[in-house]
């Protein structure tokens, strides 16, 4: 729901539904078989109880996902710039060649790993690639086939493990251990590596913009990504960084040392 709008939206979306509408979202929502007692009741009503759904859902987002919205937002935008950077290099082949490997190009079809069998055709309407943090294993689409055509498939940055610093110690707190990283972060270099990732960039790429070398661009990049300003994903051998929306702030504000 919070999608390319935002939340609001999506609630104000949800709060708009007619009543028709909302009884057949929720006949899928039980894939056919009896539903249970609290989904009956949200079926029978129709768009009473829309009032305590939309309080729920504020009250779930607020305790599940506000408090790691910083550490999604990173993982999708890193998504989106490795999905750009692929249709650039190579067009449209590319970056349906690039996607994680539960999607398969095999032009003109791209088949995926999905949770039944069936067919989506675009019939010259195109495709909406949406990569989400909350998606796991399988992409899915759109149930409505005269809705717009939506791929929804994993972010790959939470699919990919990064390369560690070295330091063979796993915090215990993400917190503390980012405090602690943040206290090494303070310098002209890092400061310049932190600008030339810009809208992204490779470990070579990285180690050129910066003038440094490529051992230094690699050691840089990891203390900040574990202070939590970059988030890095591997495209085949090699790695592709990202400045976090934090990363950002600490740039725009001025906070990082020049």
């Amino acid at each position: 729901m919070e999608g390319q709008y935002g939340w609001d939206v999506g609630l104000d979306a949800l709060r708009g539904i007619r009543a028709e509408r909302l009884r057949r979202e929720l006949t899928l929502v039980g894939g056919g078989a009896q539903p249970a007692p609290r989904l009956r009741e949200f079926t029978d009503s129709g768009v009473r109880h829309l009032p305590r759904l939309l309080a729920e859902l504020r009250g779930y987002h607020r305790a599940a996902v506000e408090p790691y919205w910083t550490h999604i937002q990173a993982q999708i935008e890193a998504e989106r710039a490795a999905r750009g950077r692929a249709l650039l290099d190579g067009g449209a082949d590319e970056l349906l060649a690039s996607l994680p490997p539960m999607l398969r190009w095999r032009a003109p079809v791209l088949e995926c790993d999905y949770p039944v069998d069936r067919d989506v055709r675009l019939r010259g309407r195109g495709l909406l690639l949406q990569p989400s943090f909350f998606c796991r294993r399988t992409a899915v689409t759109l149930h409505d086939p005269e809705l717009p055509p939506v791929l929804v498939y994993p972010a790959a940055a939470h699919l990919a493990s990064a390369p560690t610093c070295g330091e063979g110690v796993r915090p215990t707190s993400l917190d503390d251990h980012r405090q602690r990283t943040l206290g090494k972060l303070v310098g002209h270099t890092r400061s310049v590596v932190l600008r030339a990732i810009g809208d992204g960039a490779t470990t070579s790429e990285l180690a050129r913009r910066a003038g440094v070398s490529l051992a230094s661009a690699s050691q840089h990049a990891c203390v900040m990504r574990e202070a939590g300003l970059v988030t890095t994903l591997r495209r085949g051998n090699a790695v592709l960084h990202t400045v976090t929306p934090l990363g950002a702030a600490l740039l725009k504000g001025g906070a990082v040392a020049s």
